[in-house]
């Protein structure tokens, strides 16, 4: 049994009517430049009123057009979203550009495969 530690899934557009169509769930998200380079790995929880789509309803009016996404509904969301963090850091040595502005506290060191 192997544990996916990445996100994996197709990018998508980052607009409006994209997000509009992703369901109110708890889950995370990262965001990428048209190149596929992350720029931001965020996280839809409690606090989010329509889980994912607000939040990526949110990301795709603050940063415009030119910008592409991908989501992984979860309940465990917090978790995971660390989990993701620690493994850019470990695959890239730093965290992606905008959670580098304001890290969270206390991330742990992971050492994917």
């Amino acid at each position: 049994m192997s544990i996916r530690l990445r996100l994996d899934k197709p990018w998508q557009p980052l607009a409006a009517d994209t997000a509009a169509r992703l369901p109110g769930q708890l889950g995370v998200y990262q965001i990428a430049d048209a190149k596929g380079a992350i720029l931001y790995i965020g996280q839809a929880g409690a606090r989010s009123s329509f889980g994912l789509r607000s939040e990526l309803s949110r990301e795709a009016k603050e940063r415009g057009p030119g910008c592409q996404f991908r989501v992984e509904v979860n309940m465990q969301y917090r978790s995971r979203w660390f989990e993701l963090l620690m493994v850019h850091q470990a695959d890239h040595g730093a965290l992606p550009p905008d959670n580098a502005k304001n890290p969270p506290p206390a991330l742990g060191r992971l050492s994917p495969a």
